[in-house]
């Protein structure tokens, strides 16, 4: 469920950045920064924090296995 949400929005984020590409006011770099700024930086922070419970989960079971 998370990872349609997380696709939805860069699909939402990459058409964004070729309307600013292609528009007559805009510019490549802007793109660019559309992209990275609204895009990639937001959504991996997300991403990051919402698996942080899974990978703790991960960590205690493969001390279990360890112990």
């Amino acid at each position: 469920m998370m990872y349609i949400v997380a696709i939805g929005w860069m699909f939402v984020v990459i058409l964004m950045s070729v309307v600013e590409a292609v528009s007559p006011n805009g510019t490549v770099l802007g793109a660019f920064f559309t992209f990275l700024l609204y895009g990639l930086i937001p959504l991996g922070l997300v991403l990051y924090v919402l698996g942080t419970p899974l990978r703790a989960k991960q960590r205690q079971q493969q001390q279990a296995k360890e112990e």
